[in-house]
């Protein structure tokens, strides 16, 4: 529902030479202030195609991690501060191909009772940004605009509209599978 199009309407193909890299991303659901809150990270400018996008924490699985929820806890911890002991980890969402990068990411669910303290890698994250879980669910939080991705791609992308940030590509596309099981389990919360 999410997916962002060529302007003109056509679906965005990208060909790689490579099989795509196995990765992992956290969505860490918590309670602060009487509302159900994860964490996003902005990422820095830099040489790249994910260049100052709103993501989740998480990246690519190395050779120490023992599975993918293992990768998604590594990463969280490395980028946000995430302490892995205090995360239960409840399950995944469907595997997602990230074309624009050639990954093939685990987004992995968790929980923690206690309200993070997140300190950011400087390297990694210019910013952490809490979002509220209810603003995924409401239709006014969805919109869609033209948005100029790396190497000056002009797309039509929906994206979320969280704590004034946009939220686009992969990372609404996992976040809108989450709103939806959620809506589908609770209804509204």
């Amino acid at each position: 529902l999410m997916q962002p199009r060529m302007l003109s309407g056509a679906p965005i193909q990208l060909k790689h030479k490579q099989a795509p890299r196995a990765g992992a991303v956290l969505i860490l659901v918590y309670e602060d202030q009487d509302r159900l809150r994860f964490p996003l990270i902005q990422r820095p400018t830099y040489q790249g195609v994910h260049s100052g996008q709103m993501g989740l924490p998480g990246g690519k699985a190395e050779p120490e991690d023992h599975s993918l929820y293992a990768t998604a806890m590594r990463e969280a911890q490395e980028e946000i501060g995430v302490d892995p002991s205090t995360v239960e980890v409840i399950g995944s969402l469907s595997s997602f191909y990230v074309a624009a990068s050639n990954y093939q990411v685990l987004p992995v669910l968790g929980v923690t009772d206690r309200t993070p303290q997140f300190v950011p890698d400087r390297h990694e994250v210019e910013e952490v940004v809490v979002g509220n879980l209810h603003h995924l669910m409401d239709t006014d939080y969805v919109k869609e605009k033209e948005i100029v991705a790396a190497a000056g791609f002009r797309l039509q992308s929906p994206y979320f509209e969280l704590e004034g940030k946009t939220v686009w590509g992969a990372t609404a596309m996992m976040l809108s599978e989450f709103s939806f099981i959620l809506k589908e389990i609770y209804g509204h919360l």
